[in-house]
């Protein structure tokens, strides 16, 4: 079924509805890490920060609940992780990405830890290889993301168990202004 294009006033308004009324997602599986260890390494998203790219986290959040299509890069067709993060920073503040995470992981400067900022590209770990997921953060501890086949573009918490384990870093590429 194909998407209406989406206005993004209304998009943001359903945005901050979310962040206030949804409860988080969690992933099956378990991580081999201490719960304790997870919490430490994700500790920096307890403390948002602004570095004038908000209109990439609305952008996310107007996109949530599109369908996941593997190699998908519009809100017609669907994404997967890169292609949301290619099409948010596009459409948003007209910087063009790579289109693989792996060339993704070399733009822009980590940010360490640093509080993120809404507009971040976090990324993880989940198949064996240290940039194999990507998502954009949002703020308050959660993040946009195209998780995989069959589900929808979500919002999730990064603090959860199965992201905290799977956490590789956080980078930022700001927006010219």
């Amino acid at each position: 079924m194909l998407q209406k294009p989406y206005n993004y006033r209304l998009r943001l308004l359903i945005g901050l509805a979310v962040f206030g009324l949804t409860a988080c997602g969690m992933f099956g599986g378990r991580s081999n890490q201490p719960a304790s260890f997870s919490a430490a390494r994700v500790s920096q998203f307890n403390e948002d920060t602004s570095v004038g790219a908000e209109d990439i986290s609305i952008a996310a959040v107007g996109l949530v609940d599109v369908p996941y299509r593997f190699g998908g890069n519009t809100p017609n067709g669907g994404f997967d992780c890169s292609g949301l993060i290619v099409y948010v920073y596009n459409k948003a503040v007209s910087i063009r990405l790579p289109r693989t995470i792996e060339e993704m992981s070399k733009k822009g400067g980590s940010i360490g830890q640093q509080a993120p900022a809404p507009g971040d590209l976090i990324f993880f770990n989940t198949t064996g290889e240290k940039y194999s997921h990507a998502g954009i953060y949002v703020g308050q501890g959660r993040f946009v993301h195209a998780p995989s086949a069959g589900g929808t573009v979500r919002l999730d918490r990064i603090d959860t168990p199965y992201w905290a384990a799977r956490f590789t870093e956080a980078r930022r590429i700001v927006p010219n202004n």
